[in-house]
């Protein structure tokens, strides 16, 4: 028993004082009202353009030439989707069929060519296929501008200048869809999957077939996509290759329309509307296929 000196009392021991939360130091950050501002901010801009096209194409060549602004003072969409079709004996879905065949047909063989070299890559061991890897990823370096007049050559030698078959083929080759295909691959094809086909009996074309190439579809449709648009926007190639303006795609065709405009200013609404009419297969590639393309672009990004 302990005897306390008068006037004095105990006081428990004290825990150290914890700061109200307001006034603990938090990790910089932007909040989530900033962010979605800035996102809405990047989406206006990004539609604007659209914006403008689909306003545009309503007008005619006095309202395109007098400079108004989004809201035309009457509507001539109809009007000049019936010129779009008329000028030239219907020559622009001659070239939006050409762009389709171009585009569509190439973009498919193309992603097919890129799977099957990138599961070549992924699966084989062969002499020299780093060396050889390494060649397709230089070719991605070099710009395709820069292989237009070594192409045109080479097609002069062949005598297919002028044809279809002067832009058709070398869209058919993509370094940088090997390149994607052998990503895809390592992160949708397990080896284990492969060694139980062959263990059964499958051999290698038909295991590539029924079970490589259906587990990498989404690498396939992203390669497809990519593809598609270089093809579509392409116009250096075809400005080289081609003369005939019955074989120009929807680039090159509008562009021969704008260098006339000068001249003759009726065609500042084709070239508008065409232009409008142009974005619609890009539009709904993307929309129909973004399932599998997201799906693609997060390959391997979860273990």
């Amino acid at each position: 028993m302990s005897i306390l000196a008068p006037g004095r009392r105990t006081r428990p021991d004290r825990a150290p004082a914890v700061p109200p939360p307001a006034a603990r130091r938090q990790p910089w950050s932007l909040s989530r009202g900033a962010v979605n501002g800035a996102l809405v901010l990047a989406t206006a801009y990004t539609l604007l353009p659209l914006g403008w096209l689909l306003s545009a194409a309503a007008k005619n060549t006095g309202d395109l030439l007098g400079g108004r602004g989004l809201s035309p003072e009457r509507w001539h969409l109809g009007d000049n989707l019936h010129a779009l079709a008329t000028t030239g004996d219907g020559i622009y879905f001659r070239w939006y069929l050409n762009s389709l065949l171009y585009a569509g047909i190439g973009a498919v063989l193309c992603a097919f060519v890129c799977v099957c070299a990138g599961y070549a890559f992924h699966v084989y061991a062969f002499r020299g296929k780093e060396q050889l890897f390494g060649l397709v990823l230089l070719g991605v370096l070099v710009p395709t501008t820069a292989l237009a007049l070594p192409m045109y050559l080479l097609a002069s030698q062949l005598h297919i200048v002028n044809t279809f078959w002067a832009v058709f083929i070398p869209s058919l080759v993509n370094p940088f869809g090997v390149y994607l295909s052998r990503v895809f691959c390592a992160g949708y094809i397990p080896s284990e999957v492969l060694e139980a086909a062959r263990v059964d009996g499958a051999g290698e074309l038909r295991t590539f077939w029924s079970i490589g190439l259906r587990m990498v579809m989404p690498g396939f449709v992203t390669v497809f996509l990519f593809q598609f648009t270089a093809i579509w926007n392409n116009f250096f190639l075809p400005l080289v290759m081609l003369s005939d303006n019955r074989l120009f795609p929807v680039s090159l065709g509008l562009y021969a329309w704008n260098t006339q405009t000068t001249a003759f200013p009726e065609y500042y609404p084709l070239v508008v509307t065409g232009s409008l009419l142009a974005v619609v297969p890009l539009v709904v590639a993307f929309v129909a296929l973004q399932r599998h393309w997201r799906a693609g672009l997060t390959a391997g990004s979860v273990k």
